[in-house]
């Protein structure tokens, strides 16, 4: 099967990357047409592009960010198209950035890109049902030709690795972009109340809500947080090995009550216990006191208490994280993903 990926994002981004190498590995001849970066003025370029190359392939795929690109490549193409949608505008623009209000005018325009970009192909893919639920609820329309497939990361990278470092300290790790719904904030008052209790934080990564959080930073005198630059993804899987407990997401936004995030998936596949807020899309692939540990949205307490709840049980510590990696064996190896991304994209073919 010979497929045209095309994608908004370039071809480091870990969702164009991850998705081209799972084809691949399948057995797939995948021709990409990304961008070198992300901004939209190579749209035009790469329009162009699959003007010239969709007539001598099988299907197109096109990946994330898509919603503006979709219908413009129907038109150029009656070749059977699967989009990956990955994320809604709706979501991001409405919930995370809030760059509108839900029922506006420019907030419905969001929701019609996804309804629009959906309409033009034969699939779409999602990562949980509930999300798909949330399609049909918020955007409108039949989810039908909705195939959820959950997340993947590339697991010759992020595997467990085993460490033999000595310490007189619990470290716990979070890394992350500082989007408003992983709730950056709570883990650092979280990490305030464990100060007395032999409890460490490492924090990677750069973003949004950066500077405001370094602001209540200074505010509680926290000296029990290291903070670090966004580093390499290999070296990133250092960080993690050193770590007791992975987090997750924290935020109360409707965002994060919709999304299930690399950050999850990454922890099982290191093979690390990991807490993270409770949302129907993460209970979908886990289950509390088994394979995660699941607390409220915005509860630094919480947070606090099931940190302390694993650094005093051993046991369950290494059970959330066994049977965590198991679900990451399962579902979420570039092999189970690459084998379900081109099963959806025979379906399409085959429709």
């Amino acid at each position: 099967m010979k497929i045209l990926y095309v994608a908004g994002r370039e071809q480091a981004y870990s969702r164009t990357r991850n998705v081209i190498k799972a084809l691949r590995d399948q057995g797939c001849d995948v021709v990409p047409c990304t961008p070198p970066d992300k901004s939209f003025k190579h749209y035009p370029r790469l329009l162009w592009q699959t003007l010239l190359k969709a007539p001598s392939c099988d299907v197109v795929v096109v990946g994330f960010y898509g919603q503006l690109l979709m219908p413009l490549v129907r038109l150029l193409t009656w070749k059977p198209i699967v989009f990956d949608m990955y994320i809604l505008t709706y979501d991001t623009m409405v919930y995370d950035r809030q760059k509108a209000k839900a029922g506006s005018l420019k907030a419905r325009l969001y929701a019609w890109s996804d309804w629009l970009s959906h309409r033009c192909t034969r699939l779409s893919i999602l990562d949980s049902h509930h999300v798909i639920r949330h399609f049909g609820r918020v955007i409108g329309g039949d989810t039908s030709r909705f195939r959820r497939l959950f997340l993947s990361v590339d697991d010759t990278v992020i595997h467990p690795i085993v460490q033999h470092e000595e310490r007189d300290h619990f470290l716990v790790h979070f890394h992350g972009e500082y989007i408003p719904f992983h709730g950056v904030r709570h883990i650092l008052r979280a990490a305030k109340l464990l100060e007395p209790h032999g409890v460490r934080f490492q924090i990677v990564g750069k973003g949004q809500t950066y500077e405001a959080d370094m602001a209540l930073v200074r505010e509680l005198g926290l000296g029990n947080v290291t903070f670090h630059d966004p580093v390499p993804y290999a070296e990133l899987t250092r960080f993690m090995a050193r770590a007791d407990v992975c987090l997750g997401i924290f935020g109360d936004n409707d965002r994060a009550s919709l999304v299930l995030t690399n950050k999850v998936i990454e922890a099982i596949g290191m093979g690390k216990p990991l807490i993270t807020r409770r949302n129907e899309p993460v209970q979908e692939l886990l289950q509390h006191g088994e394979s995660v540990y699941l607390v409220p949205p915005a509860d630094p307490q919480a947070i606090a208490d099931a940190v302390l709840a694993l650094k005093n049980d051993p046991a369950l510590r290494e059970r959330i994280a066994r049977q965590g990696h198991q679900i990451f064996l399962q579902h979420c190896t570039m092999d189970r993903f690459g084998a379900a991304f081109k099963a959806i994209v025979q379906e399409a073919v085959d429709a």
